[in-house]
């Protein structure tokens, strides 16, 4: 990126200005706990989702609860969360309904999470670096809803808002995508791998962006996938 490049994108950044670019080898960081910041996702959304697919990759010391992926509508505010409760334990809502994966305790390092969900069979996967977890049945049948406030280290108690900062997130989020079909054991793999990936309705890859508060866009520190 040239110095013209890099000094427009500061200022699209501080003034509120949607940005999109390719965050390849780049990360949010969100650096005040809690917080107050979020980061707003512009999504392509067309229709209501029967399936959906969403993945990203954080790396945190928190404790406490928070948010990494909240999609609003202004009927339902939890129409999709992903949300981590307490080490060791992970939740995704459907609908305002939700089911719990527990998994091991983190070593602070990055964690990538997958999860899917179909309406047909109500099935939820969960993927946690690129390994299923027993899946589960959530809302079978639920049509999630279009018109989404989607955003990224907040919870929505309402469309777009209504957050509580103890459920803020802090640290760093990268690699997030959307999709609008439940994918395939091999894609949830390159997923975690990094590698090609289908078409999404959210991509790291463009990804339309706006920063709201105490975040910085910056290099990954290091290379975070394992074996």
């Amino acid at each position: 990126m040239g110095q013209l490049q890099l000094w427009l994108a500061v200022l699209a950044v501080l003034s509120g200005i949607v940005a999109q670019e390719d965050l390849y080898r780049k990360v949010f960081v969100f650096r005040k706990d809690p917080s107050n910041a979020y980061v707003v996702l512009r999504a392509k959304l067309e229709q209501p989702l029967q399936n959906f697919t969403v993945c990203l990759r954080s790396y945190t010391d928190l404790t406490r609860p928070y948010s990494l992926f909240s999609y609003a509508t202004k009927a339902q505010d939890n129409e999709i969360l992903l949300l981590k409760p307490k080490p060791g334990e992970y939740r995704l809502y459907v609908g305002g309904k939700f089911v719990t994966f527990r998994v091991p305790e983190g070593g602070r390092d990055w964690e990538h999470v997958c999860a899917s969900w179909e309406s047909a069979t109500g099935i939820a996967e969960f993927w946690l670096n690129g390994k299923p977890w027993p899946r589960k049945g959530l809302q079978r049948g639920y049509t999630v809803g279009v018109e989404a406030a989607v955003l990224l280290g907040q919870e929505q108690d309402a469309f777009g808002g209504g957050f509580d900062v103890y459920n803020s997130f802090s640290g760093e989020l990268a690699d997030v995508y959307l999709w609008d079909v439940g994918l395939s054991p091999d894609k949830m793999r390159a997923a975690y791998q990094s590698l090609r990936l289908p078409p999404a309705v959210l991509a790291w890859k463009s990804l339309s962006y706006e920063v709201k508060g105490d975040v910085v866009v910056k290099p990954r520190l290091r290379e975070v996938l394992g074996p």
